[in-house]
C-alpha cells in the first residue's frame, strides 16, 4: 500500500514538473527527462527503475508535447 501511495505521489511530482521552454520540442525533450529521472526513482522504490524511467519518461514527454507554454512554464530551458 504506501509503495502504491510513493509511487501515485512520483507520477503527480512528474506531471507537474515536466515542460520548460516555448517550442513544443523544448517542452518535450525537458518533460521526458524529467519524467525519466522521477520515473526511474518511482520506479526504484518498486523494484522496476528501467520500467519506471520509460513510463515516466513517455508521460513527461507527452505531457510536454501537449500542454502549452501558458498551461505550464517553468522558464527558459538550460540548453538555450
Amino acid at each position: 500500500m504506501n509503495r502504491t501511495i510513493i509511487a501515485l505521489a512520483v507520477v503527480v511530482s512528474a506531471v507537474s514538473l515536466t515542460a520548460c521552454g516555448s517550442s513544443t520540442g523544448d517542452r518535450a525533450v525537458s518533460g521526458a527527462g524529467i519524467g525519466a529521472g522521477v520515473g526511474a526513482l518511482g520506479g526504484l522504490m518498486l523494484g522496476a527503475p528501467l520500467e519506471g524511467a520509460l513510463i515516466g519518461g513517455a508521460v513527461g514527454a507527452g505531457t510536454g508535447a501537449f500542454t502549452s507554454k501558458h498551461q505550464v512554464d517553468l522558464g527558459r530551458p538550460i540548453w538555450r
